[in-house]
């Protein structure tokens, strides 16, 4: 049975110091609840081993923004899968958008990323999305289907059932822009069909997928109510405990 999930990707966003405040505001809060979904923060690399320090696990996950595609070596400032693995943090997100754009990720960079992820231990949040010219010239389903192809399908059917998605319109992230519930729907339907396609309608039926495009405790909760939507990647608001909490509650 797949999981709800609401992850935070706090980006290039607080100090050490605020970042263990944060983290430790987040998990004084959901000490005593009981939430209907998993809750996981992902962090810089920097913050990593002091927050899981500070949280504890079984109520909110750890995880990184980014690994490097090499297991160690001669690459100055890259931060590896296993150095992610022995802060404890248990998840690392790849694919992201923002990686893709500014740093020239590619699938085949990514296939990289996946295999040290498991080699690891981690479990991948992987990113998916179109940009707005793809969604305006309709060519917004092609793209995911390409970008899911070309760095997951070479996986076997055990290795997919690991994997969390994270669909994410490029054109709603940071624009104050969102899809519609029904756009989200309809894109993670497509998603789930794509993955039944590959490897049956099981494993699509367990597989996570996760909205993320400006998701905030105002349309949270119409987005989560849709069949195909498993939960949040949130950018923005999970830098504020009681916006992230707001999302989390949404279920």
């Amino acid at each position: 049975m797949r999981k709800n999930i609401v992850a935070g990707n706090w980006k290039m966003n607080t100090t050490l110091q605020e970042g263990v405040a944060l983290a430790k505001e987040v998990n004084e809060a959901l000490k005593d609840a009981t939430p209907k979904c998993d809750v996981i923060i992902c962090v810089p690399f920097t913050h990593l081993a002091s927050i899981n320090g500070e949280i504890n696990q079984e109520k909110l996950g750890l995880g990184a923004e980014n690994c490097a595609d090499h297991k160690n070596g001669a690459y100055t400032g890259e931060v590896s899968a296993s150095m992610v693995a022995s802060t404890g943090a248990k998840y690392v997100i790849l694919g992201h958008s923002e990686r893709r754009q500014y740093y020239g990720e590619t699938s085949d960079t990514l296939r990289e990323k996946i295999a040290l992820a498991f080699e690891n231990g981690l479990t991948p949040i992987f990113c998916i999305g179109e940009v707005l010219e793809e969604r305006e010239n309709e060519t917004h389903f092609d793209v995911v289907k390409k970008q899911i192809e070309d760095a997951l399908f070479h996986l076997s059917a055990e290795e997919f059932g690991k994997i969390i998605l994270a669909y994410e319109p490029v054109w709603a992230i940071g624009t104050g822009k969102t899809a519609t519930d029904d756009q989200a729907q309809e894109m993670h339907a497509f998603i789930r069909g794509v993955i039944a396609d590959k490897y049956g309608k099981e494993v699509a039926d367990n597989t996570s997928i996760l909205y993320g495009g400006s998701c905030k405790p105002s349309n949270a909760a119409a987005l989560f109510a849709k069949p195909d939507v498993d939960g949040g990647l949130i950018g923005g608001a999970s830098l504020d405990c009681a916006s992230f909490m707001g999302i989390v509650n949404a279920f």
